[in-house]
Parts: C-alpha cells; structure tokens; sequence
C-alpha cells in the first residue's frame, strides 16, 4: 500500500467518523430536544433528509476508498475507475437534491428563528455537493479521454 494512499484512505475514515457519530447520537438528541418546540413541525422535515442523506454520502466515501484501491493495484487508468468517479458524481447529485428539497424547511426555521444567515448556511451542502459532483464529472471525462488515448497508444505499437 502506498503511503500516499494510505494517508488518504485514513482521511476517508476520518471524514466518516464525525458523520457517524453524529447521525447516531446528535439527530437523535436533536429530535427529542428541540430549542424550541414551535420548531419542532419545521424540524423535523429536516431531520428526515439528513437521514436520508448520509446514504448516499457513505456510498459515496466507499466508492473514493475503491478508487483509491485501484490507485494501489496500478489500475487507475481503467473503465471500473470511470465506472466509480461516476457513482461519486451521482451520489453528490442526489444529496445536492436532497438538500435543496430541505431548504425551504431552513429557510422556516430562519424566518421562526429571526435569523437571516441560518439561510446562506443551509446553502453550504447543496453547494459543496454541487462542486464535488462537478468535480467528479470533470475526473470522469479526463480519465475517459485518458484511457481512450492510451488504447490508440496500444494499438499503433
């Protein structure tokens, strides 16, 4: 294993353990103890797409750790990596929709709240989502283009 990969294998972890433990234990607590119970119909909505979120950001760290074997096997270059990137890209597409279905629940809480800025905050996942997918399409096209090149390499040798 590669040292390199492995840092970013353990970073992979590491990203995972927070979002663990909160899915564990901070929603849970957070749907019993509401700030204020007026929030609770608001909340709970919310609470809901979290949930539902963290599916897809788990498969999502799965498949980064399977590229990240591939990197280690010497098959970076090949179809199954594209066939990941593209499963990334997917997975930061679903939770980017997911949360934009759960802004208009933010933006109740901000207006129950009195708090305009709690609506640029509920605006960081849908667009850090969105460059992660973006980032992924762009890997995905660049490795396709790679590999097409390196198949016409192969065959004027």
């Amino acid at each position: 294993m590669n040292r390199e990969t492995l840092f970013l294998k353990i970073a992979v972890f590491l990203i995972a353990a927070p979002v663990l433990a909160l899915a564990l234990l901070g929603i849970p607590w957070l749907a019993t103890n509401p700030a204020n119970p007026v929030y609770a119909r608001v909340l709970y909505p919310i609470i809901a797409i979290m949930y539902l979120s963290t599916v897809p950001f788990f498969v999502a760290l799965y498949q980064s750790f399977k590229l990240l074997s591939y990197i280690d096997k010497n098959e970076a270059f090949s179809d199954s990596s594209v066939k990941t990137l593209k499963k990334i890209k997917f997975c930061a597409m679903i939770i980017s929709v997911l949360y934009v279905g759960c802004w208009p629940f933010v933006l109740g809480v901000a207006e129950l709240d009195d708090a305009p800025g709690l609506a640029i905050v509920g605006m960081v996942p849908i667009f850090a989502s969105m460059v992660i997918a973006v980032f992924a399409a762009v890997l995905e096209k660049l490795l396709a283009k790679a590999i097409a090149i390196k198949s016409e390499n192969e065959l004027t040798i």
